[in-house]
């Protein structure tokens, strides 16, 4: 067959390794304007067919690259005569060499001590179709060696036969079989190694010890089965097919641990030996190429049947075992006892006779799934003894070795009464509070939680009940009386409540009361009425009347919430609004509560970051000299302006700081602005001798506060006598004494320490003695009525008086009128602070009105 003749005008076709230089060729020629058009035509047909074949080449190539390259063991491409075309990424790694350094060079740069004719065996192995297989160590480029399994086979590349050579690393493969062997030697498990025929081919020493081999003693001798008679647990002698290593030889599986007696015929002993073996393959095998026995020793475990019984009753666990075939039930004597029963059960109908329902039958069908499916089974279960006692037992059992089919069970029956016993107190305890044995809080919100889920007593109500005035008790006589009195108002609200409701101590003095109102709508309000009417009575508490009344909230399910949490909240909330009113009273939850809380919960939410939004800023109201109006001191007061909700007064949200802990935050942010602010009025030529700033009992007992004054003090420059902190009269009633160390710490700093509105709480003056203060801020509460309200001028002369008694400074707050200036003067009460000199002003006002005039200029510096 002849090609076809060269087409005139076309230039003859390059050589065809030469793409390139063979699609410029053609494009040339769909260039030339003489040929024909159908030329142009299928010269674009060849091109855009070479330029595809030479993009498949390109892709084929790339993809030869990158498998080439994922291989994770070296991978070399051989010529005929050994020279190395190419190796892969992992070779190059392995070898710790460059391409330039392998390529084109022998294989004998990787192996020196291959021998000359080294590849004759490897292309006699190919050439008959199989792969060529050897260990050999190669070497790295600084000259260390490391052994390798090389697995070659055949490959056609670049048009030439060459060699594809995989190199296994086999350094971990020796290292484990060094450790394997290290292990078989060191362990004090006995380990004896037989081949597929029974013959012994390796002993650790171990072993050796267990049968007593002597040193130098052939092992195959020594347990040669002449020597040795081999009995299982019930004495019956095995053959040696039906030894544990001829059967996983045999059964291709591993026989678990066998308890076997091994007697020595010449020397008369006997041991008793748990046989574990494990039947070992080549790779490509079906049937072992030997096996693993291990024995160990339970020789004592045997001989001291005994001391196991002894210890199961110590353990309190018995044994058991049915044949469900024959109904037969075998108890040990441990489990008699735990059963209580003189005449042990021998069937399943003797031992449910011992049980209460419905533990009869769950236990009834715990044990037909376990016989009918091979699980096992675990459940607890309560019976009575012979004599009444009550007992609880732990049963554990599962189905026979033989199979999931087996027609056996055995287990354990472990005695739990104490531990159950012990749980019941808990439980108890856990729901129960200690002081009143009332339900507790989580108690009584899990109670409201299962009935709201219930449909038939999902209308409920919740009362929550606040002592009024408890705090009087605790601060008078203490809290072992405040004890006393919380046990003795919950006796009587169980009076009042009688059957009609769950009653709980919620926490401190705060009382719940959880009914029904699918019977009896109306409830709710007469368990309040007659709570209310209960607390009547005053209490007597260590010779001392206490009149002590009660606030209430209720809340309704489904209206006023559908939780625990929401009905507890709302009556809460209605609790409080109870208290607002005066006390002594219930009040409903309704509408305008609700959306009275949702202010409240978007004040929290605002107040949360007004920090941080710099939304405080401080206005500082001048203490004077009453007689002649000098400026001495300043009180710092805060004020917040939200962009969303206005001016808000600090008695509104000041409270709110103190009961969700923000105050502390709070609190810091006005310690530390207030003395810069010191700190820039001095610097400014306004010399105020003090700048007086308010504390939180939640900043007294929520963080260091030593540490906060200290810092403020020492980044404004400040002296701490600059420095007075007001304290709430209810640092001087806990009784703690952390309290008076932190007074004294702050003592120490030279800060000026007082307790603000003195006389508007219950004041005990016992500590007000002990505690290390400077001075009091009488009460505007008290001033604002002098001089013609004869209780209000009598508080204001004790006042004084026990400020003088006890050498302590006095300030008056609230002081608006002259006649109010003049009375406290003729005390003798030095300073005070009120509407009458000025009211809080900002920075720049304050140093407006009280800096000095200098030299040069006339007018008063310092105005009344």
């Amino acid at each position: 067959m002849t090609g076809r003749p060269p087409v005139p005008g076309v230039p003859p076709p390059p050589d065809g390794t030469d793409a390139t230089t063979a699609l410029a060729a053609l494009e040339e020629a769909c260039l030339r304007k003489d040929l024909p058009a159908g030329m142009h035509a299928l010269l674009g047909q060849a091109r855009a067919a070479l330029e595809a074949a030479r993009d498949d080449a390109e892709s084929a190539r790339l993809r030869y690259h990158a498998l080439f390259d994922a291989v994770p063991d070296p991978v070399s491409i051989l010529d005929h005569d050994g020279t190395v075309l190419d190796l892969n990424r992992a070779g190059l790694a392995a070898y710790q060499r460059t391409r330039e350094e392998i390529i084109g060079k022998p294989i004998h740069v990787l192996n020196p001590d291959l021998p000359d004719d080294h590849l004759a065996p490897v292309w006699e192995t190919l050439n008959r179709g199989r792969s060529y297989v050897i260990e050999v160590n190669n070497m790295r480029a600084d000259g260390t060696r490391f052994p390798v399994e090389v697995h070659s086979a055949p490959l056609h590349h670049e048009g030439r036969d060459c060699i594809v050579a995989v190199a296994r690393d086999l350094s971990g493969r020796r290292n484990a079989e060094k450790r394997y062997r290290l292990l078989m030697e060191t362990i004090d498990t006995a380990v004896l190694v037989r081949d597929a025929s029974g013959d012994i081919t390796h002993v650790n020493a171990a072993a050796m010890r267990l049968f007593g081999i002597d040193p130098g003693e052939p092992a195959a001798q020594a347990l040669a089965a002449e020597q040795w008679t081999v009995v299982d647990e019930n004495g019956r002698e095995l053959t040696a097919p039906e030894q544990p290593a001829a059967r996983a030889v045999h059964t291709g599986r591993a026989v678990e641990a066998t308890v076997l007696g091994y007697f020595h015929r010449r020397r008369r002993t006997l041991a008793w030996l748990s046989v574990t073996a494990m039947p070992e393959f080549l790779p490509g095998h079906a049937t072992p190429h030997q096996v693993l026995s291990m024995y160990s020793d339970v020789t004592e475990l045997k001989r001291d049947s005994a001391l196991f019984d002894r210890a199961q009753a110590l353990a309190h666990i018995g044994g058991w075992e049915w044949d469900t075939g024959r109904d037969q039930l075998y108890l040990t004597l441990e489990a008699c006892r735990i059963l209580g029963r003189t005449t042990p059960p021998t069937t399943l109908g003797e031992l449910h006779g011992c049980l209460v329902e419905p533990d009869r039958r769950r236990l009834r069908e715990a044990l037909e799934h376990a016989a009918a499916t091979g699980e096992g089974l675990e459940l607890d279960v309560q019976g009575f003894r012979q004599g009444g006692a009550p007992f609880w037992a732990r049963i554990i059992g599962e189905a026979d070795a033989g199979g999931p089919l087996s027609a056996r069970l055995t287990g354990t029956l472990q005695d739990i009464t104490e531990r159950k016993q012990g749980e019941e107190i808990l439980r108890i305890q856990a729901r129960t509070d200690p002081l009143t044995g009332l339900l507790n809080r989580d108690a009584i919100r899990f109670e409201i939680e299962a009935r709201l889920q219930e449909p038939s007593l999902a209308h409920l109500a919740v009362l929550y009940i606040d002592l009024d005035r408890f705090k009087i008790v605790n601060d008078v006589l203490g809290h072992s009386a405040g004890d006393r009195l919380l046990a003795s108002a919950a006796h009587r609200i169980r009076r009042a409540v009688g059957s009609e409701g769950l009653i709980a101590r919620f926490g401190g003095d705060e009382f719940l009361v959880a009914c029904s109102t699918g019977d009896d709508a109306g409830r709710p309000s007469r368990l309040a009425e007659a709570i209310l009417a209960i607390f009547g009575d005053s209490f007597r508490m260590d010779g001392e009347e206490f009149a002590i009344t009660a606030s209430i909230g209720v809340a309704c399910s489904p209206v006023d919430g559908t939780s625990a949490g929401q009905l507890v909240q709302s009556a809460d909330v209605a609790m409080y609004d109870s208290k607002r009113r005066g006390r002594n009273s219930w009040q409903a939850f309704t509408a305008e509560l609700a959306a009275r809380q949702q202010d409240r919960l978007q004040l929290e939410t605002h107040l949360r970051r007004a920090v941080e939004n710099e939304e405080f800023h401080l206005a500082y109201q001048p203490q004077v000299e009453l007689t002649s109006g000098r400026l001495v001191a300043v009180e710092a007061l805060i004020r917040w302006n939200n962009p969303n909700l206005g001016d808000i007064d600090p008695g509104q949200f000041i409270s709110h700081a103190e009961t969700t802990g923000d105050i502390i935050r709070i609190g810091s942010w006005v310690l530390r602005n207030a003395c810069m602010q010191l700190r820039d009025w001095r610097d400014r030529g306004l010399m105020v001798d003090r700048m007086a700033v308010n504390v939180s009992y939640r900043q007294f007992i929520g963080e260091d506060l030593v540490e906060r004054v200290r810092a403020a003090l020492a980044e404004t420059g400040l002296p701490g006598t600059a420095l007075e902190l007001e304290f709430t009269e209810r640092v001087l009633i806990e009784d703690d004494p952390e309290t008076v160390r932190t007074f004294a710490a702050l003592r120490e700093l030279g800060v000026h320490l007082s307790i603000d509105d003195f006389g508007e709480g219950y004041s005990a003056l016992n500590y007000l003695r002990r505690l290390p203060i400077h001075g009091l801020k009488l009460s505007q509460l008290f001033v604002q009525g002098v001089p013609d309200n004869a209780s209000d001028v009598a508080v204001c002369e004790a006042v004084v008086g026990i400020s003088r008694s006890l050498g302590l400074g006095l300030v008056a707050e609230g002081v608006e009128t002259e006649a109010q200036r003049e009375f406290l003067v003729g005390l003798g009460v030095g300073i005070g602070q009120g509407f009458l000199f000025d009211r809080a002003l900002l920075p720049d006002q304050l140093l407006a009105q009280y800096r000095p005039v200098p030299p040069s200029s006339t007018g008063d510096a310092l105005p009344l």
